[in-house]
């Protein structure tokens, strides 16, 4: 290695290290996620969780929990507020989202010209499964559509356009490990979802395909969200669907399964990762719809080790990421091939 070289490593690792040592530090209790612990030191969550993962991402444990006692850095939220107010225009506010999570800053335009369709499962009569946790009940619909609003406004702020197949006006994403039932949600454009199951599927899947044909000639991509149901003992990885004739949802379902492998692998090395990516033509949802699609279940709500990933904020909003992350890979991919 040359000494030039060898200086402009010295002087980027001092810099590192500088720019470090003048963060705020903090150390994690029991109970703290990400979101808690950013609010309790006064900066925006939502706007600072990227940064705080980047500043901190030697010492996260897996799917980005925190680990009880150890020091994190408290991101630099001076800047960004400098860019913020000279950038007002990138600033989007989507009152689905929730009273807090209404602002979305824009990230980046790697989306931009991208439309998704994002089907969040069950809803409206049909909670899904219900289980009894800690004397309350839980429903899978209720994370399913938690984990959708999330991806939904990732996705955004990636320059997408995003249509809610699912949507509940009044929920807006939610921090809390209980997400009290109801049965308000709507279709989209606002069309009272039926009881019988497969109107249901039909009323979604039409919804969705009359939007693709309206957008024809675009980037259209569906991403249904489930939170599967088998018995309590069952603990599974999350996995995807797609059309076995479908060779862009197979490379989409691919993209995300990849980005969540390689997340296993950082986080998790020691655990390893068996969910997969696989054809599953013969649902519904896969058959009908237009769109080229992956079909997500991000766990079983009856095992207790699935309720970890899915009831904790911090942990739905680490799988929103993913799956967003997931979908940016299968569009840069996506322009080799054009």
């Amino acid at each position: 290695m040359s000494k030039t070289l060898f200086l402009f490593f010295l002087l980027a690792s001092c810099f590192f290290a500088t720019a470090q040592d003048s963060l705020q530090t903090v150390i994690a209790e029991r109970g703290d996620g990400i979101y808690s612990l950013l609010r309790k030191n006064g900066v925006n969550p939502t706007k600072f969780y990227n940064a705080f993962i980047d500043v901190n991402k030697n010492s996260l444990l897996e799917e980005e929990f925190l680990k009880i006692g150890q020091s994190y850095f408290i991101p630099d939220t001076t800047e960004s507020n400098k860019t913020a107010k000279v950038n007002l225009e990138a600033v989007r506010k989507y009152p689905i989202f929730g009273k807090e999570f209404a602002q979305v800053d824009s990230l980046s335009n790697k989306l931009s010209g991208t439309i998704y369709y994002l089907v969040s499962g069950h809803g409206g009569p049909d909670p899904g499964a219900v289980e009894n946790y800690n004397g309350e009940l839980i429903a899978e619909d209720e994370y399913a559509y938690d984990i959708t609003l999330r991806l939904a406004r990732e996705l955004i702020s990636h320059g997408a356009e995003v249509f809610l197949i699912i949507k509940d006006e009044n929920d807006g994403i939610r921090d809390d490990r209980v997400l009290e039932l109801d049965t308000d949600e709507v279709t989209y454009p606002n069309k009272e979802i039926p009881l019988n199951q497969l109107a249901r599927l039909k009323q979604r899947v039409e919804a969705v395909n009359e939007l693709y044909k309206k957008n024809l000639g675009k980037y259209q991509r569906l991403i249904v969200t489930h939170v599967d149901s088998r018995s309590k003992g069952t603990n599974i990885d999350v996995f995807f669907y797609h059309h076995e004739k479908s060779k862009n949802g197979k490379r989409l379902a691919e993209s995300i399964h990849q980005t969540f492998l390689k997340k296993y692998i950082k986080f998790q090395p020691n655990r390893g990762y068996q969910g997969t990516f696989e054809d599953r033509s013969g649902l519904y949802m896969v058959k009908e719809t237009l769109p080229a699609m992956a079909y997500i279940e991000v766990g079983n709500i009856r095992n207790k080790k699935d309720q970890r990933r899915i009831l904790d904020p911090d942990n739905r909003q680490a799988l929103a990421k993913w799956i967003s992350e997931g979908a940016i890979l299968d569009y840069e991919s996506s322009k080799s091939f054009e």
